[in-house]
């Protein structure tokens, strides 16, 4: 089941659900949205290897904005830590940002128990469109689940910032 808003409010005040800054403003009827952190990643080749680590530059987001161009994947971050040791946050991209043809994290919107992070956005640009640091981007649903909870303890535990995949690590060392 998902967390209504009043819900969420009160499990950020009992500490159950992490979300920093927290702003009850932000708070709708069954989410809470979240802002662009000040950074993003962007890969150096075009053509991108998932057996091997890639190369990636990262770009501070002026003030002023920047333009994001069709083709490449950029890596933002959410500015706000989030993540519950008790709930399963989903995100997703919201439909203002969507109507803009920037499509945010369509294929990794779950968010495992126990990973409390800056949370790594995958953006798309289908034209180009200006973000700005801190504009409302996404938002986080929590839900409960059912069975025992096993958190989560992977290598983009404690992330801060956008990290690129790490995907790479789950291939077998060469034995060269």
């Amino acid at each position: 089941m998902i967390l209504t808003g009043s819900e969420i409010l009160k499990n950020v005040q009992e500490k159950k659900i992490v979300i920093d800054p927290f702003d009850e403003k932000m708070v709708n009827p069954n989410s809470y949205n979240f802002t662009l952190g000040n950074r993003l990643m962007i890969y150096n080749n075009y053509v991108l290897d998932a057996k091997k680590e890639n190369d990636v530059r990262e770009i501070i987001i002026p003030e002023s904005g920047i333009t994001l161009a069709p083709g490449y994947v950029y890596l933002g971050h959410t500015r706000e830590i989030i993540g519950s040791d008790y709930f399963v946050p989903i995100i997703r991209g919201r439909s203002s940002i969507g109507r803009l043809g920037l499509f945010t994290n369509i294929t990794a919107d779950l968010i495992d128990i126990g990973s409390i992070n800056q949370l790594t956005l995958q953006l798309n640009a289908v034209q180009p469109v200006t973000v700005y640091p801190g504009m409302q981007i996404g938002q986080v649903t929590f839900w409960t689940t059912l069975g025992k909870i096993e958190k989560y303890n992977g290598k983009y535990n404690g992330a801060r910032g956008p990290v690129a995949s790490r995907m790479y690590m789950d291939f077998p060392k060469d034995a060269s």
